[in-house]
């Protein structure tokens, strides 16, 4: 881990054992499992989940468009997510948010009837979700709420 990573993880667990408070608590735990999961800085990066009528898209940019090693580091994982997904191993958000994350358990069973589609945004990467599915759009729905809350000022609606 790099010194900066580190230090981003420290003081994010530091916050969470002053008692943030509440979700404030949550998103200091899902920040610093994430540090851990995701390369890019979350202080320097931010996701945005977009509902559809038939799924949504889950957007991750650098917040400074001119910031190329963030937006290589994103990138790259969002590719690696993306495969991951489509071959229903939501391994990553369970390590961050908890396996009783809401609309996972659904999207790991019914992975194979939701197409995943990785392409790169200025600034970052996205990953389109689409099935004719409605319980898994609700699932998708639930899922991407579930990462809104929990990454608080790192991610939005869309």
């Amino acid at each position: 881990m790099s010194r900066d990573r580190w230090m981003t993880t420290a003081v994010i667990v530091m916050a969470a054992l002053a008692g943030c408070g509440g979700q404030g608590d949550r998103q200091a735990e899902v920040a610093a499992k994430g540090s851990q999961v995701m390369p890019f800085d979350l202080e320097r990066t931010t996701h945005t989940f977009a509902k559809g009528a038939d799924g949504g898209v889950q957007t991750v940019v650098a917040d400074d468009p001119s910031d190329s090693g963030q937006i290589r580091l994103v990138r790259e994982h969002v590719t690696q997510e993306a495969a991951k997904f489509a071959r229903g191993d939501f391994g990553d958000p369970a390590a961050i948010h908890g396996d009783g994350m809401p609309g996972l358990t659904a999207l790991s069973q019914g992975y194979a009837r939701i197409t995943t589609s990785y392409a790169e945004v200025p600034a970052g990467a996205r990953i389109t979700y689409r099935t004719e599915d409605p319980a898994l759009v609700k699932a998708l729905h639930a899922w991407f709420d579930a990462q809104v809350s929990d990454h608080g000022a790192h991610a939005e609606h869309g």
